[in-house]
């Protein structure tokens, strides 16, 4: 499904014809029917598995010898880590164990109905071959497989719908990256519009591209997110016609679903 996207054309018959510009919402002129209809298999299922997962495992709450408070996927930020030293962590990165399949069966026999998993948390950190930064998994770690390829292929052979988390405006390890409360390293100093344009811009489309139908996009914590950073993100929707996404995008953009 694709909605028909235009602003009011110029109606006097003395203006010459004025382009029909496109909204970089896909969804500005959706109707009530056609909204019902893309959120239809949302609403049914009601039950998912959300999956955090990264090199923020490694460190596993602890740095320096001492427990850092709060959620295990911010200790880089609670423990305002270095860049250099929080990198280092990839090297030890290796889940050998990892099975997409019992992950998937897991889900399935639960009665799940989708499956959304962290392609890229505010550690700026890639769990997926990307082809935009070396800072991924398939590049920084010994692991080198993509486990989003082999975790979209068991979802589509076990009929699972499949939805990527990606972190578009935090990004601790990429200049320019924006980060809850300020930077703390230098090397997190940089333009934060050239890092939309440079990494968030062609990784989401890397995610929106190479890993089939994806049925919903998790954006996260937009500090710092402007409409005109948002609308730079927000066409790349139209990759995968009729997907779901949240509220969190930022520049003043609702969404399809209330994440509080």
């Amino acid at each position: 499904m694709t909605a028909c996207i235009a602003l009011a054309l110029l109606t006097s018959s003395t203006a010459s014809p004025a382009r029909q510009l496109e909204s970089p919402d896909p969804y500005a002129n959706e109707t009530k029917v056609q909204r019902d209809a893309r959120m239809r298999w949302f609403r049914e299922a009601r039950f998912g598995m959300f999956i955090h997962w990264g090199v923020y495992s490694v460190p596993a709450g602890t740095y320096q010898g001492k427990q850092i408070g709060g959620i295990g996927e911010w200790i880089m930020n609670s423990g305002k880590i270095p860049t250099a030293t929080y990198q280092a962590y990839a090297k030890e990165f290796n889940p050998v164990n990892f099975n997409a399949e019992t992950w998937v069966k897991l889900a399935k026999e639960a009665g799940m109905k989708y499956i959304v998993i962290t392609s890229k948390h505010h550690d700026g950190f890639a769990m997926f071959d990307s082809k935009t930064s070396p800072w991924c998994i398939t590049q920084a770690t010994p692991f080198k497989r993509d486990p989003l390829k082999e975790l979209a292929a068991a979802c589509k052979k076990y009929g699972i719908r499949l939805g990527f988390y990606y972190s578009q405006a935090q990004d601790w390890n990429h200049p320019g990256g924006a980060a809850a409360g300020g930077h703390w390293d230098k090397a997190q100093d940089g333009d934060m519009t050239e890092y939309i344009k440079k990494i968030a811009v062609p990784q989401v489309r890397e995610i929106l591209t190479n890993y089939g139908p994806i049925a919903c996009l998790w954006w996260d914590t937009p500090f710092e997110m402007t409409k005109e950073r948002a609308d730079l993100l927000l066409p790349l929707l139209r990759l995968q016609p009729g997907i779901i996404h949240n509220n969190r995008l930022g520049g003043g953009y609702k969404g399809d679903t209330e994440t509080p």
